[in-house]
């Protein structure tokens, strides 16, 4: 499979900007003044920009529960009525697409492409970036929080950087950037380390000017964490991270666990990959008419909860969403699930996540989260596999095809298994691999459906830096 480079989330670095600007000498610039200034401004942004992705996180949940619990009892319903999703999604995909044409930007970036954008997002930009991922998040569509959090820090640390500096040097603005994102999704993962391992390895940070970004970032990180347990503190309102405690204890794990975490990898390259071809393909005919086209994207994710309420038993909120919360419920309380019912959960979940990416706008990480791990918990029956070992297989082989970042995916599938995290961190790894590998005989983009796999690609001659390609601006407007 021919891959491309890779770019940086929005919000986060553009690592040949950084290079170009510090390939000169990056050891003079972390000794030098204006990189301490450059620490402390880090420092001082990361309060306020975690307090506000804190309270971004609180809103959508607020949000959330006006919709589709108070706001159908306020309109005389003794309940939320099974067919409540359809015009919830609708209007969601009304007002993403509206946000989209009419505002000025790409309202962030696309994530059916993964965590692939060309930079922080001007001032301009950012009311659709956020106005975008509150209807997003907030009615009900299955994408996560942490695209937008990171779009919206990075924006926020680079109009700091200009309110403060006008004249700074390019490296400023990119580090500054990079730590307002750093901030803004400190706590979302559950781990500073693990968000900010998430913004490296997808933006392909290395060499000298990695340690120049990584520093300011870890130091807007941590500060930012601190922030998140403040508020939760004072406010009561909740963490608004992920987090599995409680599981059962895992001793080691065991040859045929091996031998399942090979099968489940395969299988999750398999349905991941038709997830994203499935959000490619519609990506590109709703980008023709986004307000014609975006309520019936909502439409059909509504219709798909209904699917799985009405065939399960169960609520419709399983499949709308991210997923974020439901995550910890689902794991820890497996028998209240049938093989039957989990089954219809990722069938249903996977098609409303396809949906979802084709251009809504919000992040891929915590749906392939959920779908993985309840095909972890499906998989718990099968015969020497148990439960805590199954769903770190599941969200580590699912989160490696949908983000396409193998590091970051391990880390993520064993850090949420809390103690049992080194236990099973070699079956994770295993079926990360097996998943990362089995993706590049699978088609990437809906073009290469039909086309031979496995081709030599050539590798181009080793040459110096090049400039960035700047997307264009899409030329269709609604």
């Amino acid at each position: 499979m021919t891959t491309s480079p890779p770019t940086p989330p929005a919000g986060s670095p553009d690592p040949a900007a950084a290079a170009a600007a510090a390939a000169a000498d990056p050891m003079a610039m972390l000794r030098s003044r204006s990189y301490v200034q450059i620490l402390v401004l880090a420092a001082l942004i990361g309060i306020p920009i975690s307090a506000i992705a804190y309270f971004f996180l609180k809103l959508v949940a607020v949000l959330q529960n006006w919709t589709f619990t108070s706001l159908p009892k306020e309109l005389g319903f003794a309940g939320t009525p099974v067919w409540w999703p359809l015009p919830v999604l609708a209007i969601a995909g009304g007002l993403v697409g509206a946000t989209i044409t009419y505002l000025p930007g790409t309202s962030g970036h696309k994530p059916a492409e993964g965590f692939k954008a060309g930079g922080a997002p001007t001032t301009a930009e950012l009311p659709g970036v956020i106005l975008a991922s509150l209807a997003t998040l907030s009615l009900g569509v299955v994408l996560g929080p942490e695209a937008p959090l990171i779009a919206i820090g990075g924006g926020l640390g680079a109009l700091a950087v200009h309110l403060a500096a006008k004249d700074a040097p390019p490296t400023a603005a990119v580090v500054i950037a990079s730590a307002g994102s750093f901030a803004a999704i400190s706590a979302l993962l559950g781990s500073p380390i693990l968000g900010a391992f998430l913004l490296m390895e997808a933006s392909g940070l290395g060499g000298p000017i990695l340690g120049l970004v990584l520093v300011p970032g870890l130091l807007a990180a941590g500060i930012g964490t601190l922030v998140f347990v403040g508020l939760d503190s004072l406010t009561g309102f909740g963490s608004f991270s992920l987090a599995i405690p409680g599981l059962p204890p895992f001793s080691h794990p065991t040859g045929m666990m091996i031998l399942w975490a090979v099968v489940l990898g395969l299988g999750a390259s398999v349905l991941g990959t038709a997830i994203r071809l499935l959000g490619l393909a519609l990506q590109s005919v709703v980008e023709r008419r986004m307000v014609l086209l975006m309520p019936v994207i909502g439409l059909g994710v509504g219709a798909m909860a209904i699917l799985f309420a009405e065939g399960s038993g169960k609520g419709f909120s399983e499949v709308l969403f991210s997923g974020q919360s439901a995550l910890p419920g689902l794991v820890l309380h497996p028998s209240a699930w049938t093989v039957g019912a989990l089954v219809l959960l990722v069938a249903c979940k996977s098609v409303a996540y396809g949906l979802s990416l084709s251009g809504f706008r919000g992040g891929p990480v915590f749906p392939s989260m959920f779908i993985g791990a309840a095909i972890g918990v499906a998989a718990s029956h099968l015969p020497g596999l148990s439960l805590v070992p199954a769903v770190a297989i599941g969200i580590g082989a699912m989160a490696t095809v949908m983000l396409k970042l193998p590091m970051t995916a391990t880390l993520l599938a064993t850090l949420l298994m809390s103690s049992d995290g080194l236990s099973v961190a070699p079956l994770v790894i295993v079926a990360v691999v097996v998943a990362y590998v089995t993706c590049a005989w699978l088609p990437d983009t809906p073009a290469d459906l039909g086309k031979k796999r496995g081709a030599a690609t050539p590798v181009p001659a080793a040459a110096g830096p090049t400039t960035p390609v700047v997307p264009a601006r899409r030329p269709d407007r609604g």
